[in-house]
């Protein structure tokens, strides 16, 4: 920041339009402007919840310098039928919890499950309802991902080990996880209809590529672009040489098809390659004058 102007990270910018949080970009401006954290609320406004949310959003996309302590996750513990049974009858969030899991899943829960649900309450201190979004989420992530079988307890748990390893142990940080990935989910799939891919879901090295030119921040009409270039060229989608084409792009700051049409049409210095100067056009017509 110098004087009164403030100089904004492309890269920022571009995560937290995709992030498409009020209150994550107003923390953000906020913090950056070198206030003091503690009177965010005050100043911005924002309820308690709501400033929890933005501090979430933030801290998902890296641009929050608060660190969360993470506990290491070490061997996972082994619970027993027994340990179950107590929990089932003495344990009220237990008891609580897997009653509403097996209302979203819309079945009983055998035995293994309940374990694996045990699990994430006593070794990777999740709360409850932490745990019942977890749940609706990856149900959600395989419906869009054509899958018509509900996911596992095995799959959640892989997951919900993954929402600890991140640090995401409140409502609001898991809150503006799902938000980010189905934000995510919505852009990928876009770019999916623009390349045309219908019928299946991306490989993890496509899925990759897709995602590097979103959070470059191109629009839809510069990546339908650089699609049908590389169509022409190699005639059909090679992913590798459409990446090199944005690349380029990127590189030279253009992101949106105003900007990349403005880039091809820059006029061509006199002299340059299949251009004739002026030097050389007077030495012609003099050529000819004299016969």
């Amino acid at each position: 920041m110098k004087g009164t102007e403030l100089y904004l990270n492309k890269n920022d910018v571009h995560k937290l339009l995709s992030a498409a949080s009020g209150d994550g970009a107003l923390l953000y401006l906020y913090l950056l402007s070198g206030n003091d954290p503690a009177g965010a609320a005050a100043a911005l406004r924002l309820s308690p919840t709501r400033l929890q949310c933005a501090q979430a959003t933030l801290r998902q996309l890296g641009l929050w310098e608060e660190k969360k302590t993470v506990i290491p996750l070490g061997e996972r513990p082994v619970y027993s039928e027994t340990d179950v049974v107590r929990a089932m009858d003495h344990d009220g969030e237990f008891q609580a919890l897997y009653g509403e899991i097996q209302r979203v899943m819309g079945r009983a829960l055998n035995t293994e499950e309940l374990k694996i649900l045990l699990g994430f309450i006593r070794y990777l201190g999740l709360p409850a309802e932490v745990i019942s979004l977890l749940v609706r989420h990856c149900q959600e992530r395989a419906r869009r991902k054509g899958s018509l079988r509900a996911p596992s307890l095995r799959t959640i748990e892989k997951e919900a080990y993954h929402w600890a390893e991140r640090g995401i142990d409140t409502m609001e940080e898991a809150i503006a996880y799902v938000q980010s990935q189905s934000i995510r989910y919505t852009r990928l799939g876009r770019l999916m209809e623009l390349l045309q891919i219908r019928g299946r879901s991306l490989t993890a090295a496509e899925e990759k590529y897709a995602q590097q030119w979103l959070d470059w921040g191109f629009d839809e009409e510069a990546i339908s672009m650089a699609y049908e270039r590389t169509c022409l060229n190699t005639g059909g989608l090679s992913w590798a040489y459409m990446n090199k084409i944005l690349l380029r792009w990127q590189e030279a700051g253009c992101l949106t098809a105003e900007q990349i049409k403005a880039g091809d049409k820059k006029p061509v210095p006199k002299g340059a390659s299949g251009q004739l100067g002026e030097a050389e056009l007077a030495a012609i017509q003099q050529m000819l004058r004299e016969g």
